[in-house]
């Protein structure tokens, strides 16, 4: 099974956070638009993605993005076997990118997300996603075990 760390990050000043990250990473973004950055690290595997759609400073959701169909249903496997609670979202377009996946929330409120990219997409999201903040992650704050329920539509 191959895995890859997923985090996203609001930040203030797109241009500004690019040149901090790429200097960090020693790498220019894979992915870049008015609005959202993205990089896709092999060492360490990380998809590292910032937008300005949302509170700047802040973690909007983490992640593991699986790199087929069969590894995300391990790990959707996983998560029912330990009874986390799941929000099955299937496909949906956020981030740029057509996605299979699903949810599961920290007892501190943080939403994860268990994805499998499909293919890119020209727009951050759908018709709902241009109009809020970032593709909702499920609503903080709920704990283990309680079903988070993510907006239709919603994606990232």
């Amino acid at each position: 099974m191959s895995h890859r760390f997923h985090v996203h990050l609001h930040v203030a000043d797109l241009e500004q956070s690019v040149g901090f990250y790429s200097k960090l990473f020693a790498a220019a973004p894979a992915r870049r638009e008015s609005d959202y950055a993205k990089w896709m690290l092999d060492d360490p595997p990380v998809n590292f993605a910032i937008s300005t759609r949302g509170e700047a400073g802040r973690i909007d959701h983490l992640g593991i993005q699986a790199d087929n169909a069969g590894d995300l249903a391990a790990l959707q496997a996983r998560a029912q076997g330990a009874d986390l609670a799941l929000d099955v979202e299937g496909q949906t377009d956020c981030c740029y990118a057509r996605s299979d996946k699903h949810w599961v929330t920290d007892p501190q409120g943080i939403a994860w997300e268990h994805f499998h990219t499909l293919a890119d997409t020209p727009t951050f999201g759908g018709e709902k996603a241009a109009a809020q903040a970032c593709c909702p992650a499920p609503a903080r704050g709920k704990p283990v075990g309680v079903k988070v329920a993510a907006a239709s539509g919603s994606c990232c």
